[in-house]
């Protein structure tokens, strides 16, 4: 099954990711230069959140997309629904 959304939500999806690899490659630097933990710990903080974000935009997706169809088809809801409640069960 691919990625659900529009082009537009991919779009956003990607510019947010390369936002994000640019801070744990900022993080990266930040070890090399020896710097203070507090400030390291409030970028990880940082990107943690941001990932956070991403998820729950692809969560909301699926649930928009692909679940919706699925019930409305009357296919494999049952089957995305379990998926999606293991995977939350997961994630803690």
């Amino acid at each position: 099954m691919s990625l659900c959304g529009s082009d537009q939500d991919k779009e956003r999806l990607l510019k947010r990711l390369h936002r994000i690899e640019g801070q744990v490659r900022g993080l990266c630097g930040m070890i090399e230069k020896d710097r203070d933990c507090i400030e390291v710990l409030r970028q990880i903080a940082s990107a943690t959140m941001a990932l956070k974000g991403v998820w729950l935009q692809v969560v909301g997706d699926h649930l928009r997309g692909c679940v919706k169809q699925a019930v409305l088809d009357g296919d494999n809801s049952d089957q995305l629904i379990e998926e999606l409640t293991d995977l939350l069960r997961k994630v803690r």
